[in-house]
């Protein structure tokens, strides 16, 4: 184990992380025993979150290859997490070797494991910043060194996968605002998001108990938000079709085996790709 892991092992262990319980459930390795119960926990409260993960995941896979297909060769991925099999620069890659990739992460470990993946690969890279500090970050990319894997004066797709319901209400603007209205015209936003509608499924009671385990185990509040609530936070870019979706209806493939497919319930968590115009 290199030094950075090791510092990396050690920070703050006893807590538990979201990319770390995130991880946990897409059946990772890199994570806790604290992560490991409370990701427990909240099964026990909404046992579809694994198959939310696992969605979640398969819906960004299909978006970054949409956007690489439709040209786009820059992806800023905003709470990334810990890597898995199918990582936002593997999707991309195949489809241009020279795709550039930028993985953002607040959990040390999840960057420390982003890098020892991507060591070889010069077109990628991780740090480790708040994604709720956008200021911090558009910083950091007016860094000349940063500046060759990600340049905002090109187009550039940028991922909010599963993480902005992690943002309160009254933040959740100045958060999504500053790197999304930085970007060009024919840029790229994708945005998935745990949806009200998961309330309809669950007694109140399991619901917010799920979201106490978040707060209390990981210092982190979950807000659900409405369809239209997440539609705003796309600013004005246009969406493709078929819009804002749940997951598994988002250009569906039926060779990702998404847990939802088929089912007659959709997915809790909605998502869309847009386009700034």
């Amino acid at each position: 184990m290199t030094d950075e892991q090791a510092t990396a092992r050690s920070y703050d262990e006893g807590r538990a992380t979201v990319a770390r319980i995130y991880d946990y459930f897409l059946g990772g390795t890199q994570n806790f025993p604290a992560d490991r119960a409370a990701a427990e926990m909240i099964l026990k409260q909404v046992p579809e979150a694994r198959n939310m993960a696992r969605s979640n995941r398969l819906f960004l896979q299909r978006a970054v290859s949409k956007l690489a297909q439709l040209g786009i060769r820059q992806f800023l991925d905003l709470g990334s997490g810990i890597p898995t099999q199918g990582n936002v620069h593997e999707i991309a890659q195949a489809v241009d070797p020279a795709a550039r990739v930028l993985y953002v992460d607040i959990d040390p470990v999840a960057v420390t494991e982003s890098n020892r993946i991507l060591a070889g690969n010069p077109t990628c890279r991780a740090i480790e910043a708040d994604f709720t500090d956008p200021d911090r970050i558009l910083d950091a990319l007016a860094d000349g060194d940063l500046a060759t894997v990600i340049d905002l004066d090109e187009p550039t797709a940028l991922l909010y996968c599963s993480v902005l319901q992690t943002v309160p209400p009254g933040r959740i603007t100045e958060v999504v605002a500053p790197i999304r209205d930085r970007l060009v015209p024919g840029s790229a936003l994708v945005i998935s998001h745990v949806s009200q509608t998961l309330t309809e499924r669950y007694d109140a009671s399991n619901v917010a108990a799920g979201k106490e385990v978040f707060r209390k185990q990981a210092a982190t509040d979950v807000t659900l938000r409405t369809d239209d609530e997440i539609t705003a936070l796309f600013g004005g870019f246009v969406m493709i079709p078929p819009g804002l979706v749940a997951l598994d209806e988002w250009m569906p493939d039926l060779g990702d085996k998404d847990p939802y497919a088929g089912s007659d319930t959709p997915s809790p968590m909605r998502g869309a790709v847009a386009f700034r115009p």
